[in-house]
């Protein structure tokens, strides 16, 4: 069997599996009244998370250069479908079944296995019931399988315009199993370990941007610096425009992604609403007036960078700040995220989209400022120096699973398929290397595509003069 032919051989088999394998059915407790308004709710904000993976891709594909569009715009939308079928077939047991061995890392992966026993009951996870649905489990499930599709395709931009497309999607499978599942277990399921320490994340600071920061700095790393980065030359986007419309579409569906974490149709929804535009806001405002403060100018760029830092630094926080409070949470991580850039510009490393400086040293600004600003229970139960102590912990803790253990998948990954593309593969481009595509279907000068060869040549002919 030829290398080529292997996926959809593998996919063939899993569509089988599906169809004949059969587990016992999880006894779970049942969860509250079913909610008609939450329900609707939650169908919405699923749908609106969904929305941002598409917004990313235009994000991304705005950023990076004219012959590289269509590969890193793929890269995310591809995630919509890879890690769907993961999260149907044992992703969703891993994040969100029965507790394995009690202790509280990872869940097990033939709870839900091909959705068995996801339908429409609502039921109550932990072995105490601690978290009650008032929504089916089948919209739950589908609510936070949209967050285990972003989640990888945010490190896309750290290696954009150098990584070969099959080994991108062997890595984003590893990536979802090995480390977003764990950590959406330890964070969100009440018997995880992070969850039982008090860890506060209302909508996925270290879940989703930390753990795909961290991954971003190690693919980084393993993948190497283009050679366009290595030569100096100056990074021109593609097109301006895209980031802006890519940016419109985070914003929008990111209020589903905070929004919808409260699970219900209540104040904490309403709240989270609030604190997230608020957030957003200061610091799109703060991205470019910081600029304007250091000399440069102030760019459509910029402010696109800044909103979605305050998108980002908000969203641990969300549901469990003050819209006041979110200000300075928006206001503050800009200011970090914009310092972290400069910095790393002036090193060696080629993180092409700069992802950790923005999703990495974002989420963790919204976790430092979550147990710092974050309403403590009335019943005294957790003070404030507790939740500190948590956070930090969980932070730590977080930040070596997450590097490390991305960095040896990223090894793994190049194993087994070479992660990089060849030096002529990636002067061409990745739309045309990978896909056979063109963002406009002809070249920069307008002249219509012909064969790969001619257009091989003419590209590698106008880079060189």
């Amino acid at each position: 069997m030829k290398r080529n032919q292997l996926p959809f051989v593998l996919l063939a088999v899993f569509s089988i599996a599906a169809l004949v394998v059969q587990v016992p059915r999880m006894d779970l407790l049942p969860g509250d009244a079913l909610s008609v308004g939450d329900t609707a709710w939650m169908l919405t904000a699923a749908a609106l998370v969904l929305l941002m993976t598409p917004g990313l891709s235009f994000f991304y594909g705005g950023m990076v250069s004219f012959r590289n569009v269509v590969s890193t715009m793929l890269q995310s939308v591809i995630a919509l479908g890879v890690i769907s079928l993961i999260w149907i077939s044992v992703g969703f047991g891993l994040a969100f079944g029965k507790d394995v061995g009690g202790l509280g890392i990872i869940g097990n992966p033939l709870s839900f296995l091909f959705f068995h026993g996801v339908n429409g009951e609502t039921v109550a996870l932990g072995r105490e019931g601690a978290l009650k649905l008032t929504v089916p489990l089948t919209v739950f499930a589908m609510f936070q399988l949209k967050f285990a599709i972003i989640a990888p395709a945010l490190i896309t931009g750290a290696f954009a315009e150098r990584v070969r497309f099959s080994a991108y999607l062997l890595f984003i499978g590893l990536f979802s199993l090995l480390i977003y599942c764990p950590l959406a277990h330890m964070t969100w399921h009440p018997d995880g370990v992070f969850y039982q320490w008090g860890v506060k994340d209302f909508a996925g600071g270290t879940v989703v941007h930390m753990s795909a920061g961290w991954a971003a700095l190690a693919g980084a790393l393993v993948l190497g610096r283009r050679r366009a980065h290595v030569e100096g030359e100056a990074h021109a986007p593609a097109n301006v425009p895209f980031v802006m419309l890519g940016t419109g579409l985070l914003w929008f569906g990111w209020f589903g992604f905070n929004a919808g974490s409260a699970l219900k149709a209540n104040e904490d929804a309403a709240i989270a609403f609030a604190t997230t535009n608020t957030a957003s806001a200061s610091a799109m405002l703060a991205w470019i007036f910081f600029d304007w403060f250091v000399g440069k100018k102030p760019s459509a760029l910029g402010a696109c960078i800044g909103a979605v830092v305050g998108l980002v630094a908000i969203t641990p926080a969300a549901g469990f700040v003050t819209v006041a409070q979110s200000v300075m949470v928006g206001t503050a991580a800009s200011v970090i995220s914009n310092i972290a850039v400069h910095v790393r510009t002036k090193s060696s490393i080629d993180d092409t989209l700069d992802v950790f400086p923005c999703h990495g040293l974002g989420g963790i600004s919204g976790m430092v400022f979550t147990a710092i600003f974050a309403k403590l229970p009335d019943d005294g139960s957790l003070t404030r120096v507790q939740l500190l102590l948590a956070h930090g912990k969980a932070l730590v803790i977080v930040s070596v699973f997450a590097f490390l253990g991305a960095l040896l998948l990223f090894k793994v990954t190049d194993f087994v398929i070479r992660m990089r593309v060849s030096p002529r593969d990636e002067q061409v481009g990745l739309d045309w290397s990978q896909h056979g595509e063109t963002a406009l279907g002809a070249d920069m000068l307008g002249r219509p595509t012909d064969t790969r060869e001619e257009i091989e040549m003419r590209e590698l002919a106008e880079a060189s003069a």
